[in-house]
C-alpha cells in the first residue's frame, strides 16, 4: 500500500506529479483550514507530511498523526517544525538544503542592484513622465558582509566576488578553511567592515535577532542591507527604526515576521524594497526540491539511508504514571 502524504506547501503543485508517479498517495492541505481539516479526517492514515520552514508542524499536530514517520521539509530552514516533538516520537526530518542556493543567490543580487541603484523609484519616476537624474552607489570594489556562509551564502559570494569585483568578509558559526573570504568574529564586526550586509543564515533561536541596533549602527547610513533568510534574524523594530532615520541607507526584504503580515511602516518608506518569500520560487529550484522530497521518501521507505536528514535533539523519556 502506498504511504499517504500530507502537502501543507502551497507553491509546488505543478510538481507533484513526481511524488504520485512514485506510488505516494497525496492529501493537499496548503490552508491554515485545509490543514486543520486534513489532520482531523486523516490524521490515522497519514505517514509523511511535506512542509516548509514557516509553515512547520507543530507539537499538537504530531500527536494527532499517530503513524507519522518522516517529516520532509522545502528548502533548508526548519524553523516550526517541533524537532523535539519529532524526536521523541522517533519521526525522522529531512530538508532540502542546497537544492534552491542558487535561484536565491539570484534574487538576493537583484535585490541588491535595485536597492543600490534605486531601480524601483526611478522606474515609477519615468512612468509619471519625470526624468530624474539621481546619483547612486556603484557595487563594483565594494565590500560584502555575508551573515551565515551556508549554500546560498557561498553562492551570493562568488556572484559579488565574480562578477562584481567585490571584497567579500562573512560571519560563520565556524570559521570556515576551505574559503579564502575574511571571517569575521561577530555580526556587528561583520556590519562594521560592510558596505552592503546580506543575511543568508538559517532562521530559529540559534539566530536570532543577530543584527541589532548596534549591528545596524555598525553598518552606517551609508549601508545596506539584504534579507533572503528569515525575519527573525534582525530586530524588526531596530531595523524600521533605522531606516527611518537614516541611520542605515536602505534595506530590500524578501521575509517578514508575521508573513504575509507586513508591518505598514515599512511599506511607507522609499528606502525600502519588498518582496514576497519568492527568492527560491524557480521552476528549476521547485523540480529539484520536490525531486529530493521524493528520494528521501523512497530512501526511507526502503530503508535506506536519508539524503539530506535533519539532526534532532535528543529524545526525552517521559517517566511512566
Amino acid at each position: 500500500m502506498p504511504a499517504t502524504v500530507l502537502v501543507l506547501v502551497e507553491t509546488i503543485n505543478d510538481y507533484l506529479p513526481i511524488l504520485e508517479h512514485q506510488g505516494f498517495h497525496l492529501i493537499l492541505a496548503p490552508t491554515p483550514t485545509e490543514r486543520s481539516q486534513a489532520i482531523s479526517t486523516y490524521g490515522g492514515k497519514i505517514e509523511a507530511v511535506l512542509t516548509r520552514g514557516p509553515l512547520g508542524l507543530h507539537a499538537e499536530e504530531i500527536a494527532a498523526l499517530p503513524n507519522l514517520k518522516i517529516i520532509c521539509v522545502i528548502g533548508a530552514g526548519y524553523e516550526q517544525v517541533d524537532l523535539q516533538a519529532a524526536s521523541d516520537r522517533g519521526i525522522r526530518v529531512t530538508n532540502g538544503a542546497g537544492v534552491n542556493a542558487s535561484s536565491v543567490a539570484d534574487h538576493a543580487m537583484a535585490l541588491l542592484l535595485a536597492l543600490v541603484r534605486d531601480i524601483p523609484r526611478a522606474d515609477s519616476a519615468v512612468r509619471r513622465g519625470e526624468w530624474p537624474k539621481i546619483m547612486r552607489p556603484s557595487l563594483a570594489g565594494k565590500r560584502l558582509g555575508i551573515l551565515g556562509l551556508g549554500a546560498v551564502g557561498m553562492a551570493i559570494a562568488k556572484r559579488a566576488a565574480n562578477g562584481f569585483d567585490m571584497s567579500v568578509s562573512y560571519h560563520n558559526r565556524q570559521v570556515r578553511n576551505d574559503v579564502s573570504y575574511d571571517f569575521c568574529p561577530t555580526p556587528t564586526e561583520l556590519a562594521r567592515a560592510s558596505d552592503f550586509l546580506m543575511i543568508c543564515t538559517p532562521g530559529g533561536l540559534g539566530t536570532q535577532h543577530l543584527i541589532n541596533k548596534q549591528a545596524l549602527d555598525a553598518l552606517g547610513p551609508h549601508g545596506f542591507i539584504v534579507n533572503i533568510a528569515r525575519a527573525s534574524v534582525i530586530v524588526t523594530a531596530d531595523l524600521i527604526s533605522a531606516l527611518e532615520h537614516r541611520r542605515i541607507a536602505g534595506a530590500a526584504l524578501d521575509v517578514f515576521d508575521a508573513e504575509p503580515q507586513v508591518p505598514d511602516a515599512l511599506k511607507a518608506l522609499n528606502n525600502v524594497i519588498l518582496t514576497p518569500h519568492v527568492a527560491g520560487l524557480t521552476p528549476e529550484a521547485t523540480q529539484g526540491t520536490v525531486e529530493l522530497v521524493g528520494q528521501n521518501l523512497l530512501a526511507f521507505f526502503s530503508n535506506r539511508p536519508l539524503l539530506t536528514p535533519v539532526e534532532l535533539p535528543p529524545a526525552i523519556r517521559r517517566a511512566m504514571r
